[in-house]
């Protein structure tokens, strides 16, 4: 039996990516945002926002406004609080996720609640399958086994596998994987998967990807991903 060839991918680089510094903000931007403007990359299917932020002790964004979009972070380091016009107050630790659907509109705010510690985090936006929807807010956190789990599942549109609920056709994988272990995804007909490394470094079919890198694919088949490092990454499976 043949093996399917494994897709093509683009490249993404941690350094060509926008920046925003505000002093108690860094932020890395891998589509545009903001400021930062690049034509070439306005988002990858309904992909919309990528923010890589860190943000100092006692800092973060003051109440603020958002509609018709998904927005989930993903923290890395340190902490993040959120408070939303929901009646959610979490405080959520690394590896956890919290998913807002602002739908007709919400309020919220984020910021690191430490005293003396920074907060690093991934804010990612996707637009939603249908504007005006009803606000909604989830979580995903992390049971014993998919701790040390090399891809575990963390959103999807039916919630399966106790992952947070997203209103789009989009499933968003963690890789955490030790060097030398492997995973690996299966990217079906029709749909795009984006990569994008948090920590560490691995290779994805043999490409090799570093700490802020991206790479994306719209061509069905494996992806293969192996570890030379202890390496943290979201996968995003798209229609």
């Amino acid at each position: 039996m043949k093996t399917a060839p494994s897709p093509e991918l683009t490249l993404r680089r941690a350094d060509a990516r926008g920046r925003a510094d505000l002093g108690w903000l860094d932020s890395r931007h891998t589509f545009s945002f903001a400021d930062y403007y690049d034509p070439a990359h306005m988002g990858f299917r309904s992909l919309r926002v990528i923010n890589d932020d860190r943000v100092a002790a006692g800092r973060g964004f003051d109440l603020h406004p958002h509609r018709d979009m998904e927005i989930f972070s993903y923290v890395l380091a340190g902490a993040l609080a959120h408070r939303d016009s929901l009646g959610n107050s979490r405080v959520l630790q690394p590896g956890q996720v919290q998913l807002m659907s602002a739908g007709h509109g919400v309020t919220h705010s984020e910021f690191n609640p430490s005293d003396r510690e920074p907060a690093h985090f991934l804010q990612i936006w996707i637009l939603p399958r249908e504007r005006g929807l009803t606000p909604s807010y989830t979580e995903w956190q992390p049971a014993a086994a998919p701790l040390t789990a090399p891809k575990v599942l963390l959103v999807s549109p039916d919630g399966r596998e106790d992952s947070a609920t997203i209103h789009q056709d989009a499933e968003i994988y963690r890789l955490r994987l030790q060097p030398g272990d492997t995973a690996t995804h299966e990217l079906r007909p029709g749909r795009g998967a984006w990569l994008q490394v948090a920590t560490g470094a691995l290779q994805c079919n043999g490409l090799e990807l570093a700490p802020g890198d991206g790479a994306s694919t719209d061509a069905p088949g494996p992806l293969t991903f192996r570890a030379t490092e202890p390496v943290e990454a979201l996968l995003f499976d798209l229609k």
